[in-house]
């Protein structure tokens, strides 16, 4: 990769590497995040036709690791249509608060700022309050549901233009 974070860069003393969706490392925070947030919505997933968060590895144009030194936070930024969408975004819940989630999400839109994308969208669950806070406070705004989540009417579906 040529691009601006296929190289590892510092900031205080957590690092952000850029690595396959299918490195041990990511791979392993993924599994942490569904240990951490299923059983908040297994009931409600168990009712549904389809697994909307079920991502297809070729969507994906960049999966962030954050280090310090061990892994403690990813990101993944996929194609849905015509829009990038922030996938998976987690912090170890002992490093939460250090800043780590806001070095995650500057990756993100930069991602989408390198691919001409004129606005970041995510969607995250009704059961996650402090993540709502975390986007509104970074400048998201709600959006009406996008696909995959017609599903999920409790869904929070956010954007940000990025001029």
């Amino acid at each position: 990769m040529t691009d601006t974070l296929s190289r590892t860069r510092q900031v205080s003393d957590i690092t952000l590497r850029v690595v396959g969706w299918t490195d041990p490392d990511a791979v392993l925070l993924r599994e942490e995040m569904a240990a951490e947030v299923g059983p908040r919505y297994a009931r409600l997933m168990r009712a549904l036709p389809t697994d909307p968060h079920r991502i297809d590895p070729a969507t994906v144009v960049r999966t962030v690791v954050a280090y310090g030194p061990e892994p403690v936070g990813h990101a993944a930024i996929r194609w849905n249509g015509g829009d990038l969408e922030l996938k998976r975004m987690f912090v170890r819940p002992g490093q939460r608060g250090r800043g780590i989630s806001d070095l995650l999400l500057t990756a993100a839109e930069n991602t989408a700022r390198e691919h001409g994308v004129p606005r970041l969208i995510l969607q995250t669950g009704h059961l996650q309050p402090a993540a709502v806070r975390f986007y509104l406070r970074r400048g998201y705004r709600w959006i009406p549901l996008f696909s995959p989540y017609e599903d999920l009417p409790l869904s929070n579906c956010f954007g940000k233009q990025l001029n």
